[in-house]
């Protein structure tokens, strides 16, 4: 619902994915309470809407867990902090008042009234890249997938997977080799026989193909055949011009993200390459009271890793608190120590 008067806060931040939720945690720690805006259903940003059952292996301390058990786990680490969420819809416009506060307004009314605002839209509003068949996004959701949310459902169908990059490979070999629910077959299509992908990736491709457990073409879809409302196969142009129809239950397509920087560029920021520029210090964006962490800022040697964006996380909370409390001196404490942060996290020290 649209409110007539704007939410007065501390913090607004845009973003819900990894570096947004730990944002959340930092800011929290500091005793400073965050609204969170993401355009998604949910929390979790690209790991959530990505890749949810892709395994990560470079989280401190974590030696793997899929893109959604690190958001549970993220979520679960902020509940004591009480974020609100305001969840499907954009920011729109951002205002600074005479005061040094900021109008924050988004796709669906809401208002805000905010002392800072932390970016951490990752890329900016994205979009996985859609494939380009006339007629073809009427099965979307049905057959035509964009992310894999439960592989087990496709068990003995027979999958097509259209791309060349990390993702495409991955889930390639990981279908190819699921266990008990292995589909009847595993085809990828990627224009040609050169990756944008890990050599670990690739090898296992060929490995998997060389042993007869998938198969790969090179072409680009141009076509296919329907039966009634059903998908029945991907028609595939090869480098020679020869069509081949290949069969299928379900078609995956993963040719990367779209970025949009969208309505972020019209805040008045300095930019580079459709990135916000910020201090090393804070990660101050050029308007004092705005910050940026995670994919969407840059600075000299930046490194676009999530364990990354948790350390700009952290100074940027730390760069937020004067804005916050003008007259407070804030001191950095430790979590294993300070009694004062265990009251905060609702934890009793043993």
């Amino acid at each position: 619902m649209a409110h007539a008067s704007p939410i007065e806060a501390d913090a607004v931040v845009i973003g819900a994915g990894p570096v947004g939720l730990f944002q959340v945690f930092e800011l929290g720690l500091l005793e400073i309470k965050a609204h969170v805006i993401d355009s998604l259903p949910f929390p979790g940003g690209q790991p959530a809407e990505l890749y949810p059952d892709k395994p990560i292996y470079d989280i401190p301390a974590i030696p793997v867990c899929t893109g959604q058990e690190l958001v549970n786990n993220l979520l679960k680490q902020i509940e004591p902090f009480g974020a609100t969420f305001h969840l499907e819809q954009e920011v729109s416009t951002v205002e600074q008042q005479g005061d040094g506060r900021f109008i924050v307004a988004t796709s669906k009314g809401t208002r805000f009234l905010t002392k800072t605002l932390f970016i951490a839209a990752g890329v900016g509003a994205f979009q996985p890249r859609a494939l380009k068949l006339d007629g073809i996004e009427a099965f979307e959701d049905k057959q035509l997938f964009y992310r894999v949310k439960s592989p087990e459902v496709w068990t003995g169908q027979n999958i097509v997977i259209v791309g060349g990059g990390d993702t495409a490979l991955e889930w390639a070999a990981t279908l190819a080799t699921q266990e008990p629910h292995k589909p009847q077959s595993v085809t990828l299509i990627h224009r040609r026989d050169v990756f944008q992908a890990a050599p670990s990736s690739i090898a296992r491709l060929r490995e998997l193909c060389d042993h007869q457990k998938m198969r790969f073409m090179v072409g680009q879809p141009t076509g296919f055949a329907t039966e009634g409302d059903r998908l029945t196969a991907v028609q595939v142009t090869d480098p020679q011009a020869q069509t081949h129809t290949v069969p299928l239950d379900v078609l995956l397509v993963f040719l990367g993200l779209s970025p949009k920087l969208g309505p972020i560029s019209d805040w008045g920021m300095e930019i580079e390459r459709k990135q916000l520029v910020v201090d090393t210090e804070k990660f101050s964006t050029s308007v004092p009271g705005i910050f940026a962490v995670g994919d969407i800022n840059t600075y000299p040697g930046k490194k676009k890793l999530i364990l990354s964006g948790f350390h700009e996380a952290t100074l940027a909370a730390f760069g937020a608190a004067p804005f916050v409390f003008p007259d407070k001196k804030v001191m950095l404490q430790y979590t294993t120590t300070s009694t004062q942060l265990h009251k905060v996290l609702g934890v009793t020290p043993t």
